[in-house]
């Protein structure tokens, strides 16, 4: 593997998190591929096991989809079936990947690998076009709230690297994207088999001016992606060591889910309503200023009050939204369908509460992005509308104000399976 920096850099290094998303043999995990083999991201014994199953396969070249696809199943059928995550870094940033299945059965996987993404990589065959599963994918990540669009035509060693082909499929997915909330995305031209356009400018493709693949994951720009005016810390656990050193010490670990919070501000504990200031911010044995958004530190008060797992503590003046009754758009993941009256374990940050599903307002048709408001289930892998209705009130922001604040699950009671995936609305 090549790297170029010390481990006190790699710590500094900013974090992109990227999931990559298509129809079937769009060629995904060929892409992730061939871009950490083109980055020089693997390790020489991850090359020759992948060159060795490519030999024991009858494959005349190295099958770059291996280095992702690690289930028996899935080198069976050639197919990605599971979320796999891959991680690595170059000069300039460490990547988290997130390679999501094709199929329309594992569009809850896809949900799971794109809840955390900065970025999406949307797969499109050159030859085939966009496809059902182009805008199913493409409404996920914007419900979602991924800020960042990366469209790839991929394969266009397969149409002669035509230009007229690549602006084509553009046109039409600006013409589809204009619907959705997707602020930021460029198209790129490439060829995951052939490396075209991946980590080095394709000589195919002298029309295109853009950057490669590898020169926009490096450097869009990805700092003002979180929320950093409404602060939210919330609490996952209270730290009383009770030792003869640390007799009264009492802090608050966590994670910044919102904002900035500073020593001496004056703040509220959610939901009891009690109020106090910041003492210190602890990180291990640092002594920070300020807690920022995404960080986890361990904060402490000035007042003795009661804290614990599942707190929000918020500034004075500036609180989240508080209800029982959810108004939220889900991705379904049961293979039960969703039904009226179905009672829940709703997940949201660290609180566990029951809920019932109150109205289901309508389905999301995929293909024209129209409202079906006559529906009265969900099927697996369908998207809609609904109300909730908690057992007791739920501390939010809304989905598109704060990821982090305004997201769910579902929990089946009975089987304790994740069925349901949920973004609040204002």
């Amino acid at each position: 593997m090549d790297v170029s920096f010390n481990s006190e850099d790699y710590l500094k290094m900013e974090l992109l998190r990227f999931t990559t998303a298509g129809s079937v043999d769009d060629g995904k995990s060929t892409l992730i591929g061939r871009l950490l083999y083109d980055s020089k991201s693997l390790f020489q014994d991850q090359i020759e096991s992948i060159t060795n199953t490519s030999i024991r396969k009858g494959e005349q070249t190295l099958n770059l989809a291996y280095f992702t696809d690690g289930l028996k199943a899935e080198l069976e059928q050639g197919i990605t079936i599971d979320v796999a995550y891959r991680y690595f870094a170059t000069p300039k940033r460490k990547f988290i990947i997130a390679d999501t299945p094709g199929h329309i059965q594992y569009t809850r996987n896809m949900v799971t690998g794109a809840s955390t993404a900065n970025l999406a990589i949307i797969l499109i065959d050159a030859r085939k076009g966009i496809v059902e599963q182009t805008k199913r994918h493409s409404l996920i990540a914007s419900l979602l709230g991924i800020p960042h669009i990366l469209v790839c035509i991929n394969k266009m060693d397969l149409v002669d690297y035509d230009e007229e082909t690549f602006e084509k499929i553009k046109k039409e997915y600006t013409d589809f994207a204009t619907k959705l909330e997707i602020k930021d995305f460029h198209f790129i031209p490439i060829s995951a088999l052939h490396g075209d356009n991946i980590v080095e400018k394709s000589t195919n493709m002298s029309w295109y001016q853009g950057g490669t693949l590898m020169y926009m994951l490096e450097n869009i720009h990805i700092a003002n992606d979180h929320n950093f005016i409404d602060a939210r810390f919330n609490v996952q656990y209270v730290i009383r060591p009770q030792s003869d050193d640390f007799h009264d010490y009492r802090a608050y670990s966590g994670i910044m889910m919102g904002g900035v919070l500073r020593v001496n501000d004056s703040v509220k504990v959610l939901p009891s309503g009690f109020s106090s200031t910041i003492k210190a911010i602890h990180f291990g044995e640092e002594n920070w200023n300020e807690a920022v958004v995404p960080r986890s530190c361990s904060i402490l008060l000035n007042d003795d009050i009661d804290v614990s797992r599942g707190d929000m503590i918020v500034r004075e003046n500036n609180v989240p939204k508080s209800t029982q009754d959810v108004d939220a758009m889900i991705c379904w993941m049961g293979e039960k369908p969703l039904e009226l009256n179905q009672k829940f374990i709703i997940k949201h940050n660290c609180n566990e509460l029951k809920a019932i599903v109150k109205e289901l307002h309508y389905k999301m048709d995929i293909n024209n992005l129209s409202r079906l408001s006559e529906e009265t289930s969900l099927q697996m892998n369908d998207i809609g509308r609904i109300k909730l209705r908690t057992t007791k009130p739920i501390f939010f922001d809304g989905y598109k104000k704060n990821r982090n604040t305004g997201s769910f699950i579902l929990i089946d009671e009975s089987t304790m399976v994740t069925v349901g995936a949920g973004m609040i609305l204002d």
